[in-house]
């Protein structure tokens, strides 16, 4: 049910047609077969898409959130572009 949700919103937003759910949250209960919508407003303190973003780089999230979020052995982060230390090695 939900793939098909998540596939028809595709289709909207691919083709440029229908009114794709964009600031709205579509929740389903599947014990009571019952879809709410809610809508969402924009948080204006939001440190990526508020009034004064405090994030404006986020080349680091190319390489995946491994390389983004990976920590070394001795539980610092990795460096920014540094693989990710491996487990055991």
């Amino acid at each position: 049910m939900i793939g098909l949700v998540q596939a028809t919103e595709a289709i909207k937003v691919l083709l440029g047609t229908g009114e794709p759910l964009i600031g709205r949250l579509l929740t389903y209960d599947a014990l009571g077969m019952r879809f709410r919508e809610v809508k969402l407003r924009r948080d204006p303190n939001c440190p990526v898409c508020g009034q004064n973003p405090s994030i404006k780089d986020l080349s680091i999230h190319r390489e995946g959130g491994a390389v983004a979020c990976a920590i070394e052995d001795n539980g610092q982060p990795t460096a920014v572009g540094a693989p990710a230390a491996k487990a055991g090695g």
